[in-house]
């Protein structure tokens, strides 16, 4: 993403993992679907990503960037 300075680092990543792994155990599941990191996302991504001065003084949020970037994964259909 160019509005993007810096982003998540691998403390990003295994963040990540744990949320999912919570979501998925909240849901009384022992494996993380697709649905549980696009729902921790944003929360666990929020604060890591830095955003370009200038994508800020247009007023871009991270959260659009997150939505942004996980509207362009592709994940596994449902069975």
């Amino acid at each position: 993403m160019p509005e993007v300075q810096y982003g998540a680092s691998v403390r990003g990543a295994l963040g990540m993992l744990h949320a999912s792994k919570a979501m998925a155990a909240f849901a009384s599941r022992d494996y993380v679907t697709p649905d549980d990191v696009k729902a921790a996302a944003a929360g666990v991504l929020r604060h890591r990503i830095v955003l370009k001065p200038e994508a800020e003084l247009d007023g871009l949020r991270t959260d659009d960037v997150v939505q942004r970037i996980l509207a362009t994964c592709r994940f596994p259909l449902k069975m």
